[in-house]
């Protein structure tokens, strides 16, 4: 019966109308209907799920890495990728826990938000849309600083058209050929395959550290630039980066919303592949990366090595994982603007106009930002110490702990207000050192 079924257009308010309301359906009948719509919407697969949440997770922080570790060192740097997806890990099963208690596959940070602090659910889906929109603009400042040296590298400077070298020209293209038709999708499934192909991306980078590390051809640096220990009050400069490179929280419901078996066991399984695999990739990127340049590795990774042919296919391939990046950060920023601006009394999808309009406007003003602005170092350094901690850390162990309020103490809860208060002190710390450095200068 259910492969012969067709969902309904309309909600459950419309039939409870009573200009239009039919008999013959009782409210049980009507709660059938729409959860039976909802089901047949969750179409996404386990392993669509990981492709998601990695790519959202393997983005920018792949190249800031190796400098990252290079500021603390080797076995602290380790350290610190393991904790904060182990951090990041955690945070991400309190979410799923707490969605399993929002109403049928409507959960999202404010639906969690009304259920535990309702009176400040909106500050919070504003900060996820802030961070996510700021995330967003990076990936286009990244196409705009990448392409112009590809281009480079691929005609050798022999008679390169002016516009083919400026940032806002690739920016511009990338945006209107790609960005835009994909940010348009309504459902997070539907960028699996996108993510698929950004994913060869990440593959793509670490063949070029690990060829590059074996390669005798690219001598390695003095063993005196290679540090174990480098343990001093900078760390908390390049704390925000290994938190920041693990978050893909505001993705997290869409997932429990979108996945077919949304139980505790398969979306615990999604978690710990994504997080797993991203941690992996993070540490051998950044050891390899750290072993080739020394103290002196630059922020972006792919930027040390020689240009090359080889080389720019892999910048290039940098671009395109931003490009398919973007709508996975567009997408949660949406949804977020979509309960601030109706400060959640509406439950049901936003109209064809509002889609439109709120999507339109996340590309004009990112598209803006990121043509006008070349870099956001010290902006993201804000974002990754407020932003990210707030949502990886400090929002699920709130929202888990007042939900379970009432229960006895026991180590799931336990361990909610300690990651609440690890996400507070690191925020507190990173925050305080870079308005010091920003005052310094």
């Amino acid at each position: 019966m259910d492969s012969e079924y067709k969902p309904v257009e309309r909600s459950n308010e419309d039939y409870t109308n009573t200009e239009d309301h039919n008999p013959l359906l009782s409210n049980q009948d009507v709660q059938f209907l729409v959860s039976d719509y909802e089901l047949q919407q969750a179409t996404a697969s386990t392993f669509g799920c990981v492709i998601n949440l990695a790519n959202t997770i393997l983005g920018t922080g792949m190249l800031a890495m190796p400098s990252a570790m290079a500021s603390v060192g080797i076995i602290p740097g380790v350290f610190f990728i393991f904790l904060s997806a182990l951090a990041s890990g955690t945070g991400l099963y309190f979410l799923s826990r707490c969605a399993a208690r929002t109403e049928g596959r409507h959960a999202s940070f404010f639906a969690v938000s009304k259920l535990t602090w309702p009176k400040v659910s909106v500050l919070f889906d504003l900060a996820i849309a802030i961070k996510c929109f700021g995330v967003a603009v990076s990936y286009l400042i990244i196409i705009g600083d990448l392409m112009p040296q590809v281009m480079a590298s691929l005609t050798n400077h022999a008679d390169l058209a002016y516009f083919l070298t400026d940032r806002r020209f690739w920016i511009t293209l990338f945006m209107l050929a790609l960005v835009l038709p994909l940010s348009f999708l309504r459902k997070l499934d539907s960028l699996k395959y996108t993510s698929l192909v950004a994913l060869f991306a990440v593959v793509y980078l670490c063949v070029i550290v690990i060829y590059h590390y074996f390669s005798p051809n690219y001598p390695p640096p003095s063993p005196d630039d290679i540090e174990y220990f480098n343990l001093s009050s900078s760390i908390f400069g390049h704390l925000p980066v290994f938190v920041f490179s693990f978050t893909c929280h505001q993705n997290i419901f869409s997932v429990y919303n979108e996945l077919r078996d949304n139980s505790r066991e398969s979306i615990t399984r999604v978690i710990s592949l994504s997080i797993g695999i991203s941690a992996c990739v993070y540490e051998g990127i950044a050891i390899l990366g750290y072993l080739s340049f020394g103290r002196n590795v630059l922020s972006n990774i792919i930027m040390e090595y020689p240009s090359s042919y080889f080389v720019a296919g892999g910048r290039l391939a940098m671009v395109i994982l931003v490009v398919f990046s973007y709508p996975l950060q567009a997408h949660p920023c949406r949804a977020s603007l979509d309960k601030v601006f109706l400060f959640g009394h509406n439950k049901r999808r936003p109209s064809a106009f509002k889609y439109f309009t709120m999507t339109t406007a996340i590309l004009i003003l990112s598209y803006i930002t990121a043509i006008t602005v070349t870099k956001l170092d010290v902006v993201l350094s804000f974002v990754g110490s407020t932003g990210s901690t707030t949502i990886s850390f400090i929002l699920p162990g709130l929202f888990y702990y007042k939900i379970h309020e009432n229960d006895p103490w026991n180590p799931g809860k336990i361990l909610a207000v300690a990651l609440s208060i690890y996400g507070i002190l690191i925020m507190a710390f990173c925050l305080t050192f870079n308005i010091m450095r920003i005052t310094s200068h």
